[in-house]
């Protein structure tokens, strides 16, 4: 029986694991935290229950396929909640877009706001699916080990297909006019911690997910997918050590053979998996003579994705709004993403996102609502630093969020705040980002950190600094997909 260590035991380690254990692998699972799912972290602050993140599920088929490859049944480990009119976008001028998967209600908004819109609206929806089926049958189920995996004919000419070279910002540009509208699609770039005005048209398949797919919770929040996980692994045998983070390995013949935490050795076999961000944990695990094709100087000159400013408030009574989701939109897009990007400072007029759990599933805050606040944030400095101060910025939120008729203070029961140095501290996340690696440059969009290592034999990636990518489903699919490939290693 092959022996597999799984470092980090978030979405990507989890789903390996149970691919692996159903497979007859031996895996040990080792976490630093004391929480299983990584980001997907729950939170509870007197009676109000909050995730740290994800808070928007889509691709729920992938959540299903993880657990039901065993034979067993997804439904009786988390419910999933569809959302049908999910998330209200309101702008400074008063205008509000309602983004749902009903094509009836986009194409009814549509022609009040946009009537150019409404009529290219199925032709949007069209090339939507096409840009995500090239995706799902080229990009979505591939592991990259090494240059030849990106030169295949068939991969080469999927790429040609699905926009590499323009916009998110101008292929929206092609279907609609009004600036709301744009916005709110343009808002799908920040899902994978990049700029819609630098990131891939490709991306903008993301809005398939959601318009035609549809966006889902899930009853007792979003963690409960990891806990899920964590059931299934058990129950086919792997082995959880939690608190135990791996700090130093050994290497052999350009082969990791043993694994240590805090000094103690604690795993020795044959192949490792590494759920952690590739762009920090790397670099530290490995000393940079055993990594020559992983420099620190090519770390440093990768740019990172967005991190996050979040605030955690349970408020004391319950708002009008009855969606899930709410977006509050800055009067310059544009200029806040190059604040963001260029000038690596918080926006001075940030678009706020509000999750509101509370309003779909009542127990996760039964004394009022369960407000996750969430502002896109610059990575942190290479030193580690910020060009604020977590307080002041905090409460500027709270002072545009008055401005939109949001008082969060008068109702205030509870508050945490999460800046950017918790997330790089909390996650093992370099300078802080969500995702990784931006995908404004072509290279980091397309060519991303391939899933094994070319120094290490028998060490693999996953997670969303590697191949296909950020966001709960894809680094879910990274997990199966490596786990899968050390299957047909294996056989």
């Amino acid at each position: 029986m092959k022996k597999v260590a799984i470092i980090g035991a978030g979405l990507g380690g989890l789903s390996a694991a149970i691919t692996l254990a159903h497979a007859g692998f031996d895996v040990d699972v080792y976490e630093k935290n004391t929480h299983i799912g990584g980001k997907l972290m729950p939170v509870q602050l007197k009676t109000y229950g909050f995730d740290f993140g994800p808070n928007t599920i889509t691709m729920p088929h992938v959540f299903r396929q993880v657990i039901e490859q065993t034979g067993r049944r997804a439904d009786d480990y988390f419910t999933l909640i569809p959302l049908k009119h999910h998330t209200k976008n309101v702008f400074p001028d008063g205008t509000e877009f309602i983004v749902s998967r009903d094509k009836d209600k986009m194409i009814e908004q549509l022609e009040t706001l946009d009537p150019i819109g409404a009529k290219n609206y199925y032709t949007f929806l069209k090339e939507l699916t096409r840009l995500y089926e090239l995706s799902e049958t080229h990009f979505f189920p591939k592991t990259f080990r090494s240059w030849t995996d990106y030169l295949s004919p068939s991969l080469g000419y999927a790429l040609t297909q699905v926009r590499p070279l323009e916009s998110m910002d101008h292929f929206f540009k092609r279907y609609f006019q009004h600036p709301a509208v744009l916005q709110s699609f343009g808002r799908y770039a920040t899902y994978i911690g990049s700029s819609p005005y630098q990131a891939p048209a490709t991306f903008a398949m993301i809005a398939y997910l959601e318009l035609i797919q549809g966006v889902y919770t899930v009853k007792g929040g979003t963690v409960c997918i990891a806990r899920a996980f964590h059931s299934v692994a058990k129950e086919l045998g792997v082995k959880f050590h939690l608190q135990t983070p791996i700090d130093q390995v050994a290497i052999e013949m350009k082969q990791i053979h043993t694994l240590f935490s805090h000094g103690q050795s604690v795993w020795s076999g044959d192949d490792v998996i590494m759920n952690a961000d590739l762009l920090k944990a790397y670099p530290e695990l490995i000393d940079e003579v055993d990594r020559p094709s992983f420099t620190d100087k090519q770390v440093e000159e990768m740019e990172p994705s967005i991190s996050a400013f979040v605030i955690l408030a349970g408020l004391s009574t319950r708002r009008k709004s009855q969606f899930h989701h709410t977006v509050y939109y800055s009067s310059d897009y544009k200029k806040e993403f190059q604040q963001i990007f260029k000038k690596c400072e918080m926006a001075e007029d940030p678009t706020i996102y509000i999750c509101n759990s509370s309003v779909t599933d009542r127990e996760r805050s039964p004394d009022g609502d369960n407000l996750f606040i969430l502002v896109n944030a610059p990575a942190l400095g290479k030193d580690g630093s910020a060009s604020y101060e977590a307080e002041a910025y905090k409460e500027i939120i709270y002072d545009r969020l008055k401005e939109k008729g949001v008082d969060i203070r008068k109702d205030l029961v509870v508050e945490r705040v999460i800046p950017p140095a918790e997330i790089a501290e909390k996650f093992g996340a370099y300078r802080g980002a969500l995702y990784g690696l931006s995908s404004h440059r072509k290279k980091d969009a397309f060519l991303r950190p391939r899933n094994t290592s070319k120094d290490i034999h028998n060490l693999y990636f996953v997670g969303g600094s590697t191949h296909p990518g950020g966001g709960s489903p894809m680094v879910t699919l990274s997990g199966m997909n490596v786990a899968n490939l050390l299957i047909e290693k294996g056989n």
